[in-house]
């Protein structure tokens, strides 16, 4: 699994915190940031659930 994040789309909702905070954090700004470019297996749901409650689609997620 590949996480692919647009920064310069990103509105600091927040979302992805709340969805997968093992993966996902936000800096001073707000703004995402991937805390781990390769998560175990077992999180892979809780960052697909980040990408599709991401309001501003900012997060992609490549399964292969």
């Amino acid at each position: 699994m590949r996480i692919v994040v647009e920064i310069d789309q990103c509105v600091g909702g927040g979302q992805c915190v709340m969805a997968a905070p093992d993966v996902f954090d936000q800096d001073d700004d707000g703004l995402v940031v991937v805390l781990d470019g390769d998560p175990a297996p077992g999180l892979a749901d809780d960052i697909r659930l980040a990408a599709r409650l991401c309001p501003a689609r900012a997060i992609v997620v490549d399964d292969t």
